[in-house]
């Protein structure tokens, strides 16, 4: 039975220098040389892609090696489950976490690795005022300790980035470096990032996230009129702010169109309203070189009779009185557009949904009738509904007083969510603030009838005691942030009561009526959608702390020798009960947080069956052998896959090692830790 330990490299967060260093061996195990990696031999592999000049085009600053190595330094914290705090904390999928986000960015990598579809963030914009992040390079949790307290170890305030100080894009970047590539590995490979910035850091941002995520993968940048009146001092009125799109993987990146609700339509047919664009691709990169296939001819059927928009028949053979036509040239350099569907597709579209049309210049075209009412997300917002002044509004009409300054308005996330995720997809925002994304996952579900799971991480900053959120008892961001969630859930809850209601009211009285068959249909339909909405909205979230590891550290400390030794027999700290060493065994093992958890006694014991059987932990004091029955037995009950088990090593004895190991191989469970 293997123990972790704090040694152990299952008892820290993923490492992730090692897996690397792994991956390279196994791509080229011709570099391994007595276990080692022979970086001269990795050169001359990999020949002219390796840079020797002293010149090239690159980007650093002062403590930029520190940064990258602390995006690969595991963790040796934990998170701590707090369920007073949470809400409905046995069925919601969604996650609050308390702490430095970089630690817990480091937590999350076995568990979120390569899962989340939408990640959202608005760091600190650097402009002198707002809080910046200290990181300690030597011991990141002592640091968040001694930040929650806002002072550090010689008792100075923290809470500043002046220029005066030194270093003051320097310290922005080595903030921001390793927390990014952190969060690349927990996007999925279709997934996108937004990142909110205004000018003082604009230029950086931008930089070292084409060094993280690809220049390739940038989808472009967003200006937000954040201010609907200009802020009339200086040499310009500023008026808007930015955000940076980038993807995971270009290629395979998923996104979606917007409902456009001021469409309009000039035709319509038999399945409704319509207008009409070119069918051929107007994209350069998509021509008769490498597309042979879609370079093809139509027929136009002027003898026919045109249909009642005024269309011409077409096909794909000539006929008597007919017009030959293939794709245009591009104007700019001459290249031979191709269409932008194949002969099959275009064979069963014919006069449905492809038609010919002449064009004002008296040019025929082929064209095809485009009945969205959705467009592609644009590159400007200019709405009222996304300037900082709408956000404000929006908290202050939950808490019925002003509690946050500049919060990100809720239809701007709103419209970044419908871009970029649908149904059980996972968004997470480690700069959480108010908790604008949190909020804007429960209304857009609450929309649609998704599923969408949001991760909130967040820094406990003190407020300003001199500020109305302190004066109102809000002591830190968390607690407006998850007072935030609870107080928009109700609200979103409490909407879609009164909708039911709404048209249960119009259902009545046409009943009364009883005329309007279609309409009663219709609103009974209406009504059940709400109410299975409702229903299955997951307004909750479970709460999660930093903090140091459950399990005690062994000091080789010389002094104290005996009490040390006799402190490692209950080598679970004091302060720390079952589930906040079961959760810490969730994270070493990989496993998603909001898991399912069953428990069952087994005498004076308890065991917990994770995820439904995956994983089955006993951390009682003493451990009989009936317990490795009674989890052989429950394994069997609920038929998992795979399963492991995890005993708390002080709670057996050698004997009960040995007979437990042996009983639980008969059950098919060979994989035994404890701890």
């Amino acid at each position: 039975m293997k123990k972790i330990t704090t040694y152990d490299p299952e008892s820290k967060s993923q490492d992730l220098i090692h897996e690397n260093i792994e991956k390279l061996k196994s791509l080229f195990p011709e570099i391994v040389s007595e276990g080692e990696i022979d970086f001269e031999v990795l050169k001359e592999i990999l020949g002219e892609e390796v840079i020797e000049e002293d010149e090239y085009y690159k980007f650093t600053w002062a403590g930029k090696a520190q940064a990258r190595r602390e995006a690969n330094k595991p963790s040796t914290g934990t998170l701590r489950p707090d369920k007073d705090e949470s809400v409905n904390w046995d069925k919601t999928q969604n996650l609050y976490i308390e702490g430095d986000n970089l630690e817990v960015l480091k937590l999350m990598q076995k568990t979120y690795a390569g899962k989340v579809k939408m990640i959202y963030i608005d760091p600190p914009y650097n402009t002198g005022s707002d809080f910046v992040y200290k990181d300690n390079y030597k011991d990141n949790l002592k640091n968040y300790q001694e930040l929650t307290g806002q002072v550090d170890d010689e008792g100075r305030k923290m809470t500043t980035n002046t220029e005066s100080r030194g270093r003051y894009h320097s310290n922005w970047l080595n903030m921001m470096y390793p927390r990014l590539r952190l969060a690349r590995n927990l996007l999925s490979d279709d997934s996108v990032i937004f990142m909110s910035i205004d000018d003082h850091e604009i230029e950086n941002l931008k930089k070292i996230s084409n060094e993280i995520f690809g220049e390739n993968n940038l989808i472009g940048m967003f200006s937000i009129r954040s201010t609907p009146n200009a802020r009339d001092y200086g040499h310009i009125g500023k008026m808007h702010e930015y955000c940076l799109f980038y993807s995971k993987k270009h290629n395979l990146t998923e996104t979606y169109h917007l409902p456009d609700f001021n469409k309009k339509f000039k035709y319509a047919d038999d399945l409704g309203k319509f207008n009409i664009h070119p069918l051929y691709n107007s994209n350069e990169a998509f021509n008769i070189e490498n597309r042979p296939n879609l370079y093809y001819p139509f027929f136009i059927y002027l003898g026919e009779e045109k249909d009642t928009n005024g269309f011409f028949k077409i096909g794909l053979e000539s006929k008597e009185n007919s017009i030959e036509i293939y794709p245009p040239l591009s104007n700019e350099n001459g290249i031979q557009f191709v269409w932008r569907w194949g002969k099959d597709k275009s064979l069963k579209n014919l006069n449905k949904e492809i038609v010919g049309y002449k064009t004002s210049e008296n040019e025929y075209r082929i064209v095809q009738k485009m009945r969205t009412s959705k467009k592609v997300i644009r590159s400007i917002f200019d709405k009222k509904s996304v300037s900082s002044r709408r956000g404000t509004a929006e908290v202050e009409k939950l808490f019925k007083r002003k509690i946050f300054s500049f919060p990100k308005p809720l239809n701007l996330i709103l419209d970044f969510l419908k871009a970029s995720t649908i149904n059980n997809d996972i968004v997470l925002d480690f700069f959480s603030g108010s908790g604008t994304t949190a909020h804007a996952v429960m209304a857009l579900n609450a929309e649609d009838g998704g599923n969408r799971r949001h991760i909130q991480v967040q820094l406990p900053e003190p407020t300003d005691e001199k500020s109305e959120a302190y004066k109102s008892g809000y002591k830190t961001l968390t607690e407006i942030g998850k007072e935030r969630i609870r107080r928009a859930g109700n609200q979103i809850l409490d909407d879609l009561h009164k909708q039911i209601e709404k048209k249960q009211n119009e259902l009545d009285k046409l009943k009364k009526k009883g005329d309007d068959e279609d309409k009663i249909e219709s609103l009974t339909i209406d009504i059940n959608e709400i109410k299975e909405r409702k229903d299955k909205l997951d307004t909750g979230f479970k709460v999660f702390k930093l903090d140091s590891s459950n399990i005690k550290a062994w000091s080789a400390s010389t002094e104290n020798l005996k009490e040390n030794l006799l402190s490692q027999v209950e080598n679970i700290k004091a302060d720390r009960d079952k589930e906040d060493v079961l959760y810490e065994v969730l994270i070493k093992f990989g496993i998603d947080l909001t898991s399912p958890i069953l428990k069952k006694e087994s005498g004076q014991n308890l065991i917990y069956a994770v995820g439904y059987g995956a994983l089955f932990i006993c951390l009682d004091s003493k451990i009989p052998v009936d317990v490795a029955q009674t989890i052989g037995e429950w394994k069997k009950e609920l038929e998992p896959y795979s399963s492991k088990v995890v005993f708390k090593d002080t709670g057996l004895d050698d004997v009960t090692k040995t007979n437990a190991i042996q009983i639980l191989k008969q059950y098919g469970i060979d994989q035994i830790r404890s701890i």
